[in-house]
């Protein structure tokens, strides 16, 4: 058994461990890949690709109830009115901007996605933590560096 399959199955367990459905449906998706054999030309792909792919999903998610109608111009406007909602825009706003940051990171230094995996995967396994962004996770992990720099 190939060191790749291991860990993939290692993961599964954690998963299934943490109640983990997330993790656990990507690592089946990936297995089942691997062991049909379409792993070499497909996982370049997903992984370039597949932040992208994940980002408009969330995005449609966000965006689904506004479709719907359950939010509208009122809501929006009446929300302005709270502090929490500015709160909430600038919250929003510095996200994305770390998230931007996060991208500059992953595309420098690719190999930094190991750690952010595990950290993810640990957060995920023993805090009950909801694996939402390495794109965040990465972007946080930028802005520490560059503090870092600073001070080395």
């Amino acid at each position: 058994m190939s060191g790749p399959l291991i860990f993939m199955i290692i993961l599964l367990v954690i998963g299934f461990i943490a109640k983990n459905q997330s993790l656990m449906f990507a690592v089946a998706v990936l297995l089942a890949l691997k062991l049909v054999g379409v792993d070499s030309k497909i996982f370049t792909y997903i992984q370039s690709k597949g932040i992208n792919w994940g980002v408009t999903i969330i995005t449609i998610a966000v965006l689904a109830p506004i479709a719907a109608g359950e939010i509208g111009l009122k809501d929006l406007t009446a929300a302005f009115k709270s502090p929490y909602a500015w709160i909430a825009l600038l919250s929003g706003m510095a996200v994305a901007l770390i998230a931007k940051g996060g991208i500059t990171l992953l595309a420098e230094d690719p190999h930094i996605t190991t750690a952010l995996v595990l950290g993810t995967i640990l957060a995920v396994s023993l805090f009950k933590g909801i694996a939402v962004g390495p794109l965040i996770g990465a972007g946080i992990a930028y802005i520490a560096m560059k503090i870092f720099e600073l001070f080395k």
